[in-house]
């Protein structure tokens, strides 16, 4: 069969593990993350920005299977090996999220995070954004200052960034995402035409005795605890769509456009009817007060990656929500890389011809204009 080509919402690359290290100063180096296992291999220590924790590991079959699948393509890691793996999966363009900067919300020294975040932008344009215009990469700011966040997005929109990567919650010294002292990067990033793309997973680390949570995903203990942690880091991508919305943020920017990625996106109706809701039926305490409907904010300004949900599609052709886009998820084992072709004529199998070309390309062109189109004469 001919291949259905798609564009990816959501994907990731492996930097080299000293990235930072290597191009901070001495004082700041030392700060950036690292572990060190036990000899056992059980347990971990975490160093964090003069943090410590320890965390139980997953048992010795599971982690190998991880470590197998994540360092299976050899594109993860190379940027023009990777050109053959998404044109063997059939995947055109991608929005492409780092692996190191999946730590930045457990940052807490201003300096160290502002360094960090220019070191990785910096490596992603020689390293990935030069070697091709299929790849958008997201660029990294502070969560901690508002101020060095504005000033390092500018930076990454001048030199032809078009995404900017947010953790789901910013460290618990800095603003949540509802507060108004952000509005200064939410007005940048609309007037640079930046799409605010957040992943999933990505909460603060917990630092307290015992154990991690947050972004490593250890919440649940006991019977279930694997698939209620698995459900568990989607819940970060609908409260930060929720705090966008209900603040006022986004209809105070109405040419904002922000990206849930891999939480899935049936949620996203259920979550427009649910603040409608709250807005009519708790009126007299809500503040700020909207210009537009809720539901109309989250569905015409948030879009939603997916990547095996087969109700994703339902929600574009039954519910009404048009930003529904596909994600690979390259290279983690969660995805879909050596069976993307199976899983996407699986999700659009009896589906309109009008939800898979959505899907699948056109809602990230719509945020992604500068990527180039598919070309028609490719292998279809």
């Amino acid at each position: 069969m001919n291949k259905i080509w798609t564009n990816s919402g959501d994907s990731h690359f492996l930097e080299p593990e000293d990235l930072w290290q290597t191009r901070l100063p001495k004082k700041l180096a030392d700060l950036t993350p690292r572990s060190e296992k036990d000899p056992d291999g059980e347990y971990e220590t975490v160093y964090v920005d003069g943090q410590v924790f320890r965390r139980k590991l997953p048992t010795s079959a599971v982690m190998e299977k991880f470590v197998e699948a994540s360092n299976r393509p050899q594109g993860s890691r190379d940027a023009r090996v990777r050109l053959a793996d998404l044109d063997q999966e059939g995947v055109w363009g991608e929005v492409i999220f780092p692996s190191l900067g999946m730590w930045c919300s457990s940052f807490r020294t201003p300096e160290l995070l502002k360094a960090c975040m220019r070191a990785s932008n910096e490596w992603a344009l020689d390293e990935i954004a030069s070697v091709s215009d299929r790849y958008v990469v997201t660029a990294q700011v502070s969560t901690l200052v508002v101020e060095d966040a504005v000033e390092e997005l500018r930076w990454a929109a001048e030199r032809g960034f078009q995404a900017v990567f947010l953790p789901t919650t910013p460290h618990p010294s800095a603003d949540d995402w509802n507060r108004d002292s952000w509005d200064p990067l939410w007005a940048a990033a609309e007037d640079a035409g930046m799409v605010v793309a957040f992943h999933i997973g990505t909460d603060p680390v917990d630092m307290s005795v015992g154990g991690a949570s947050g972004g490593l995903g250890i919440v649940h203990h006991g019977p279930g605890g694997a698939v209620m942690n698995y459900a568990e880091t989607t819940f970060s991508g609908q409260r930060v769509a929720m705090k966008l919305v209900a603040s006022g943020a986004l209809d105070r920017h109405p040419d904002l456009k922000v990206l849930i990625s891999e939480g899935g996106a049936t949620w996203v109706p259920f979550l427009g009817d649910r603040m409608v809701e709250g807005y009519r039926q708790h009126a007299m305490a809500v503040r700020p007060k909207l210009s537009r409907d809720p539901k109309e904010i989250l569905f015409s300004q948030v879009y939603a990656s997916f990547q095996h949900d087969v109700t994703a599609v339902a929600a574009y052709e039954h519910m009404g929500y048009r930003n529904v886009m596909f994600g690979s998820d390259y290279p983690h084992m969660e995805g879909t890389f050596g069976h993307t072709q199976d899983t996407l004529k699986t999700l659009f199998d009896g589906a309109s011809d009008e939800a898979r070309r959505r899907i699948t390309q056109g809602a990230f062109f719509e945020l992604f204009p500068n990527v180039p189109p598919v070309p028609s004469d490719i292998d279809r």
